[in-house]
């Protein structure tokens, strides 16, 4: 089974269905709901989710959202190695070193997935666009 870290933009395209992008989001947790890959998340990405969704949605609302959210997913804690390391990196955008790192302490981790392939230049993870992740889950089940 692959295990495959989701990054926070690729979520709230699922959760909001923001369109187009929340169709190959929907197919990745649909492999997950059929156990054909495990999801990871980085705790950090709830709060931010929460921030954007709540924006048009209810409280009551949103935290149904991450409660459905936190059932298909595995979180990956935040820890203060994980900061320390996302604080000395070479990655432009914090958020995308803790999430970078958050991924990094996953044994066995795939692939990131993310829609900004550009801000994880320097991975050693491999890095992939959802619909790039999709047909390496669809090449799996073959």
């Amino acid at each position: 089974m692959k295990r495959l870290f989701l990054d926070t933009n690729v979520l709230i395209d699922f959760l909001s269905d923001r369109k187009p992008f929340s169709d190959s989001a929907a197919i990745l947790f649909e492999a997950s709901v059929r156990q054909k890959v495990q999801v990871f998340v980085a705790a950090i990405s709830y709060n931010n989710i929460y921030y954007i969704l709540n924006q048009a949605l209810s409280h009551s609302q949103t935290l149904k959202h991450l409660t459905a959210l936190k059932e298909l997913t595995t979180t990956v804690p935040v820890t203060s190695d994980t900061i320390d390391s996302s604080l000395v990196s070479d990655f432009k955008d914090f958020e995308d070193a803790i999430q970078y790192y958050c991924a990094l302490s996953v044994p066995k981790i795939d692939a990131i997935v993310t829609r900004n392939t550009k801000d994880f230049k320097k991975s050693t993870i491999a890095i992939l666009t959802p619909q790039e992740a999709i047909g390496i889950l669809s090449f799996q089940t073959e």
